[in-house]
């Protein structure tokens, strides 16, 4: 079944909507939400409160992509999470290692006072990414939006683990270069 069809079945609020998305996008929500979390049961409730919310947004919103929409809440909800674990101690995952591996290029959290700024960076980013080749957007994108490690990008792109981290390497480099000129850093 595809995404206009699952989002026709939301729309009637047919529960088979619920079955077939499971379905089609519970392995990747998953791998998503447990490389931030670390725990599969934690992923496993960020993945039912995105189903909640697609529930609850459908109708009246239609996403243009049911996939997007989903990684989207699914990231969102993993992150609270983790906010909320690291508050207590707890939690761990891919998503604090990725974010520190981007604090020479992301400096934001260190000034309040550039929040401001958080437009201006996103549209930088969207700029950026068009600058790169598209296996190292892919790459990029699957460690610092979807949080996977360099072993499991390898797998999924078919490059050796040491290509993922070179390539990481000199996009990180090349974003550090292209923000500065963009006097975003």
């Amino acid at each position: 079944m595809n995404d206009a069809e699952i989002i026709c079945l939301y729309q009637q609020r047919d529960e088979r909507a619920l079955q077939e998305t499971k379905l089609q996008y519970e392995a990747l929500c998953m791998t998503i939400a447990y490389n931030i979390l670390g725990n599969r049961e934690d992923a496993e409730e960020c993945f039912s409160d995105a189903l909640m919310n697609l529930w609850n947004a459908i109708p009246p919103d239609e996403p243009e992509s049911l996939g997007a929409f989903l990684v989207t809440a699914v990231r969102n909800a993993a992150r609270n999470r983790l906010t909320y674990a690291s508050a207590k101690r707890r939690g761990g995952g891919q998503l604090t290692v990725a974010i520190d591996e981007l604090g020479d290029c992301l400096q934001l959290a260190e000034h309040p006072e550039r929040v401001l700024d958080k437009i201006a960076l996103r549209d930088a980013m969207q700029r950026f990414l068009m600058t790169i080749s598209p296996s190292a957007r892919t790459i990029f994108l699957s460690r610092y939006w979807l949080c996977l490690s360099a072993k499991a990008i390898a797998a999924g792109t078919g490059c050796s683990v040491g290509r993922v981290n070179m390539s990481l390497l000199r996009t990180r480099k090349k974003l550090k270069s292209f923000l500065e000129k963009e006097e975003l850093l």
